[in-house]
């Protein structure tokens, strides 16, 4: 009777975890099954390629999937963006409301890189960089040597946020 009891159990805790691992993978394979829009970097227009894992929240999805920032005209976003805006010291060289500094007013309506009237263009820009001077901001690649330093693709998002709160662009016309 022991024996079919152990085995019982066994069986069960075999099962359990082929049920979580099966769980993991259609998670892993749901990731990479997001038809993601294309990226480009603003330098030259190569492809730009980010791990679909980076993109974990509602809006970070939403966001890879269409190219539109759902967080426009979220206070408790823009409130977030605001803060990283400050933390990451864009404030030095794009102004306290973005509207440009030493560096370009990032409200437009006319933007030195064009692209950025879009969520899609700033996320580019802001994610990798320019050939102006401003370095890439998105993770792994703010400090190459330190690939836990930089934004994820949220952050990014939430800056996006609090920059259009500043002007009459939402970047999702």
């Amino acid at each position: 009777m022991k024996n079919y009891v152990l085995l019982g159990a066994m069986l069960a805790l075999v099962a359990c975890g082929q049920s979580s691992g099966d769980k993991a993978a259609s998670a892993g394979a749901a990731a990479s099954d997001i038809k993601m829009i294309d990226l480009v970097t603003t330098q030259d227009g190569s492809p730009l390629k980010i791990d679909a894992a980076l993109f974990d929240t509602p809006a970070a999805k939403e966001f890879i999937t269409t190219g539109k920032n759902p967080y426009i005209g979220n206070e408790e976003a823009i409130k977030g963006g605001k803060k990283v805006f400050n933390l990451y010291s864009c404030v030095a060289c794009h102004g306290g409301h973005a509207e440009g500094a030493v560096a370009p007013g990032l409200i437009g309506p006319s933007f030195k890189y064009a692209k950025n009237a879009t969520n899609k263009g700033m996320f580019e820009t802001i994610w990798h960089g320019t050939n102006g001077g401003m370095g890439a901001k998105g993770l792994g690649l703010m400090q190459p040597d330190t690939p836990t330093e930089g934004l994820r693709p949220d952050d990014v998002l939430k800056v996006q946020a609090f920059i259009r709160s500043n002007s009459t662009i939402t970047g999702n016309e």
